[in-house]
This record gives C-alpha cells, structure tokens and sequence, in this order.
C-alpha cells in the first residue's frame, strides 16, 4: 500500500521480531511517555514504539518499572491497567491512557516514512491504529483507523 507524501520503508529485523510477537494481540489502550507511544495488550504486554520507530516489547510490570514514574504515578497506571484487561461496561472513566478502538486485534503492521517524520499503521480485525511521529519534535499522534 502506498500514502501519498510517505514512502514505505522496511522494518529492520528487531522491528519484525516484535511485531511477529505482537501479531494476534489486541490492543486495549494506549499512552505518550517520553517521547515513546504505549501500547497496552491484551497478553499482559507493553508495546513501545519510539518516536523514530524502534520498538520494545516489555512485560507489563517491567515496562512501568523502566519508566521512572513516582509510585503515585506507577500506582494509577497500574490501576488503568488493570481497567483496561477487566473490560468492564462499567468501567471507570481512564485519564492516563485511552481506550484501543474495539476490534484492534493486531493483524499487520506496516512503516512509512517523510523525512523526519513516521506513520505506523497497525491494523486489526477492524479497526486497527496510525501512529505518525516527529523525530526532529519529538512530537507522536495517535488516531484510530477504520477497518
């Protein structure tokens, strides 16, 4: 596939290892720390994305270790965590990550890239995620993709 202004570029071969591991995932909610997009999934795993598109892949509990957060901080996040794997329709309101869009069941991953800028489009069952980074910013935007 192609988008206009962004050519394809290839993922390097830690880039297919993680996503060969994330693939068939579902994706609950997601947060930006430090330069970095947090994927939350549903087999107790932490998806990083960085803002020039290397990854990492972290148990969950690792993943907030490695994050210098205060134990407040940790603590909340913790909790959303949880909220996100419970699934609950009365679920309390988040404020530190947001919802995934029902359905994003990881399917593909695919890397695209405009000069300093990257577009990652992970796509699931039906709906799926695009991820588009600023490395000279440091800036990351997350919206949901239609199926």
């Amino acid at each position: 596939m192609t988008i206009s202004g962004w050519a394809g570029a290839a993922l390097s071969t830690y880039q297919d290892h993680v996503v060969a591991h994330v693939v068939g995932a579902a994706v609950l909610g997601h947060f930006v720390r430090d330069e970095a997009l947090h994927l939350v999934l549903d087999i107790n795993f932490v998806w990083t994305i960085f803002v020039d598109g290397e990854m990492l892949l972290r148990h969950e509990r690792l993943a907030l270790s490695e994050l210098g957060l205060t134990d407040d901080e940790r603590a909340a996040l913790e909790a959303e965590f949880d909220t996100l794997h419970d699934a609950a329709a009365d679920a309390p309101p988040l404020s530190l990550t947001r919802r995934a869009p029902p359905g994003c069941t990881i399917k593909e991953v695919e890397l695209y890239a405009s000069g300093e800028r990257r577009k990652l489009l992970v796509r699931g069952e039906t709906s799926g995620l695009v991820v588009e980074t600023d490395v000279g910013t440091g800036e990351i935007e997350v919206a949901d993709l239609a199926g």
